[in-house]
């Protein structure tokens, strides 16, 4: 009996600290995307484009390193999993591989809008860096923009 009670105070501990804990899940959440979407290495440069609906065009994304890092160029820095939020984008290619040109990595992403309008776009650049002498790291960052499909 008294194995009985032990387990219902304990039951009862655990739901009370769960809810009292339950506010700063939100905030905590917040925080976590919030680093998740930049890097410390790199600074994201994308333009978004217009061309004619089912025309090809190239979108141009530049990750610039920032002072302190270096680029691991023997990491397979690309540019992966490129989305169109409403299907009016098109993708030549599913992976992206990235160029070094003057100290920065090049993404040149082939596409071409399937429908007019403004379309949102996304994809997940996955670099790598240096920081100092042999720190090594690679990193997810958020590439978002927009194509804009015209007639």
């Amino acid at each position: 009996m008294q194995h009985f009670r032990v387990r219902a105070i304990l039951a009862c501990l655990r739901a009370c600290v769960l809810i009292a804990l339950l506010p700063a899940v939100p905030a905590a959440v917040v925080s976590v995307q919030a680093l998740a979407e930049e890097s410390p290495a790199y600074a994201v440069e994308v333009s978004d484009v217009t061309a004619k609906v089912g025309e090809p065009v190239v979108m141009h994304a530049t990750l610039r390193i920032r002072d302190g890092y270096r680029i691991l160029t023997s990491y397979n820095n690309r540019v992966i999993a490129l989305s169109s939020f409403d299907d009016g984008v098109a993708f030549d290619r599913k992976v992206v591989p990235a160029t070094v040109q003057e100290g920065a990595l090049v993404f040149a992403v082939g596409l071409h809008a399937t429908k007019p309008g403004k379309h949102p776009i996304n994809g997940i650049f996955r670099v790598g860096y240096i920081q100092g002498t042999d720190e090594m790291s690679m990193v997810s960052v958020r590439l978002i923009a927009s194509v804009t499909g015209t007639e």
